[in-house]
């Protein structure tokens, strides 16, 4: 994604505004200006549960305060500092990279996720930046039960000067994904990106037509998709971590993409996904906007959390 790092970092901080506003107005009443004893330490894990960062992390974070700062008073500053560091360090290990022109051409991305996470949104919105890099951007409107998904994907492909393949309603997904994998490869696409169904009311029939994509693009190409992108909604909270689960067991999940970070008090819930997938953060979405969706720093994203804005330093 092509933003620079400052315009992002604010709007990230923006972003996050509603998440840090809940987390470190409850650490100020409970731990600046006071000495961290054991009540102190107990009543952040707690805290840290709440906003969704989950028991394992909150335990980890909370014992990294009782080695730093057990007996101190610390400043806001400090706190927030500390927490940051302490959240990055849970979180880096888990940053991917998502790069679809460094790979071979075409390049196949297949989006995955519940209908209303954000997952032809996301399509649209990478598609914009990839032809505004100059690629050949080709979309294919794989989730071919839904009428209004056709519809914002072909806007979103006028929108970014891409090409479009759709079929009737209710045609066979896999069908499509193949002819749009081979028109890709004889039109000279540099990446081809496919979003699917996500219909979890039928979740085998869901699944099944999923891995039948990945079949059909495997008789063209056997390293297609290169990319499987599963869409997560931060709005959602912990049921955020099943989904992930859904999906995670049935297909070759290969990065997530977390959206709507801004619409939650709750974005902490990004650290408990990271751990539970085997599958690194990829892209975090903040808004609405073509530009609101970027790369996943774990760092930056850490120190927006709690309200600090800029990288950290050293």
């Amino acid at each position: 994604m092509t933003e620079t790092p400052k315009g992002w970092l604010s709007r990230l901080t923006d972003g996050l505004s509603r998440s840090s506003r809940a987390l470190t107005q409850q650490l100020g009443q409970v731990l600046v200006a006071r000495p961290l004893d054991q009540a102190r330490l107990d009543e952040l894990e707690e805290m840290l549960i709440e906003a969704d960062l989950g028991p394992k992390a909150a335990a980890r974070i909370t014992a990294a305060f009782a080695d730093q700062r057990f007996g101190r008073s610390s400043s806001e500053t400090e706190i927030k500092t500390a927490l940051a560091e302490a959240v990055a360090a849970e979180l880096a290990p888990r940053q991917g990279v998502f790069d679809p022109l460094s790979g071979p051409r075409p390049f196949v991305v297949l989006f995955i996720g519940v209908n209303g996470s954000g997952k032809t949104t996301t399509l649209g919105k990478i598609a914009s930046d990839l032809t505004r890099r100059g690629a050949k951007v080709l979309i294919a409107a794989g989730d071919t039960f839904r009428a209004a998904a056709v519809e914002q994907l072909k806007v979103w492909a006028e929108r970014a000067g891409a090409d479009f393949i759709a079929r009737p309603g209710g045609a066979d997904a896999a069908g499509l994904a193949y002819d749009a994998l081979a028109r890709a490869r004889a039109q000279g696409h540099d990446v081809l990106l496919i979003d699917t169904a996500g219909r979890l009311q039928n979740k085998q029939g869901l699944m099944d037509e999923l891995t039948k994509m990945i079949r059909v693009l495997h008789k063209i190409d056997p390293d297609a998709p290169h990319e499987v992108l599963l869409v997560l909604d931060a709005t959602v909270g912990r049921n955020a971590l099943a989904q992930e689960n859904v999906f995670g067991n049935a297909v070759g999940v290969t990065g997530i993409v977390m959206t709507k970070l801004d619409g939650t008090a709750r974005g902490g819930v990004l650290v408990p996904v990271a751990q539970a997938s085997d599958s690194p953060i990829k892209l975090i979405g903040v808004g609405e906007g073509v530009d609101d969706l970027q790369a996943f720093d774990a760092r930056a994203f850490s120190r927006s959390l709690v309200g600090l804005e800029g990288p950290f330093h050293g």
